[in-house]
């Protein structure tokens, strides 16, 4: 593997001054999407790539996704899907978020479709292809998360509708699965009917329910366009299952400090106090990078008996003790020989050797949320597979 660096902001650190760094395998977030598309069977298989590709980047990701096979994206904003067209002209962008008044010239524009998700969207877009302007659109119906989307009932209406204007053509129908991380859940079961009815009144549509977790779910569910997000990332898709995908995103900071302490000394906003004597490595990473403060002591989950984040240094796992603050983190480092942590050394935080959902878990969230906080001081390592 070579690492190939990338600096998008003049403040980010420069190389070999970094406090903090990610490398981000896109061989392996590849190697995500081909397996997500084998799993997706007869069905097209999408990326997903809002909030700046899940927080490694857009551009990198998107130009990983299209070499790999990709054809089919979704942003969340038109704002973000300028931006990927940018990159890739020829492929179908997908905006989840709509239409709204206003917003009209970047979807003609950028040749974006728009993800309508109310009546008032519908009204928006009826109106901004009246003058006979072709454009593409997706309607979303809601079948059970009560978030975006026509009611089931009122999309049926809107496709038995004698009236509806034949310039209004969807040309995919779209529903999101609230439960798909949990296969035994009847929403499941509920949703997909729900979406299965919707689909059959409308004649020759393409349609898309899955998500990450949704594909895992099998056949029934994949339609014709599968929507993969965070296992493309590396995440985690399913409760309680062994993660089957390939880590992408490693997170690392720099050891600023070791130092002694001794049993009864504390450490940290709060004073946690120490048990044993003990060597403690300061790491340069804190909440305003992302490491989140719920991963550290002294918040309600520790209370609750759920243990903190760990990381590795050395190959060894050590304990994060005290409390996350904005730039620094302590850890437990005493269990290793001594002199073997210096001053300038790394340690992971999540990734090859710490998977992002145990950390997650320690945060009591998600690996979404963890991949889409990282702050802009990371310096960004891509590797791709040597030629």
């Amino acid at each position: 593997m070579s690492p190939h660096h990338s600096h998008a902001r003049s403040t980010l650190p420069v190389a070999g001054e970094d406090h903090a760094r990610l490398t981000i395998d896109l061989s392996a977030l590849a190697d995500n999407w081909r397996a997500m598309a084998r799993r997706s069977g007869a069905a097209r298989t999408a990326a997903v790539l809002k909030a700046d590709g899940y927080g490694i980047g857009l551009e990198h990701a998107g130009r990983t996704f299209h070499h790999a096979g990709a054809r089919d994206f979704f942003v969340a904003t038109p704002a973000e899907g300028a931006t990927l067209r940018a990159i890739l002209p020829d492929v179908r962008i997908y905006v989840l978020s709509g239409m709204w008044a206003g917003s009209e010239r970047l979807f003609f524009e950028f040749d974006l479709v728009p993800v309508i998700v109310s009546e008032e969207q519908l009204v928006v877009f009826m109106a901004a292809v009246s003058d006979g302007r072709d454009h593409p659109c997706v309607l979303h119906v809601d079948t059970g998360m009560n978030r975006l989307g026509l009611r089931v009932e009122d999309a049926l209406a809107l496709a038995g509708d004698a009236a509806r204007p034949a310039s209004f053509a969807p040309i995919m129908l779209l529903s999101h699965l609230a439960c798909a991380d949990e296969p035994a859940h009847p929403l499941n079961r509920q949703q997909l009917q729900r979406f299965r009815n919707v689909v059959a009144a409308f004649d020759d549509i393409d349609a898309s329910l899955a998500n990450s977790a949704g594909i895992f779910l099998g056949e029934d569910y994949h339609f014709t366009l599968t929507r993969p997000g965070i296992a493309l990332y590396g995440g985690s898709a399913v409760n309680g299952a062994t993660n089957p995908m390939k880590p992408v995103v490693t997170a690392e900071a720099r050891i600023l400090q070791v130092r002694e302490a001794k049993a009864g000394e504390s450490v940290s906003y709060g004073a946690t106090p120490l048990a044993r004597d003990s060597r403690i490595a300061i790491a340069a990473i804190g909440y305003a990078d992302g490491y989140m403060r719920t991963l550290g002591a002294g918040v309600p989950l520790r209370a609750a008996g759920i243990p903190g984040a760990s990381g590795v240094l050395h190959g060894r796992t050590v304990p994060l003790i005290g409390r996350v603050t904005m730039d620094l983190t302590h850890f437990d480092v005493t269990d290793l020989p001594p002199g073997s942590v210096r001053a300038g050394d790394f340690i992971e935080l999540f990734g090859r050797a710490m998977p992002i959902q145990d950390v997650a878990r320690a945060a009591g969230t998600v690996d979404y949320e963890l991949l889409t906080s990282l702050g802009n001081r990371y310096e960004r390592r891509y590797e791709t597979a040597k030629k």
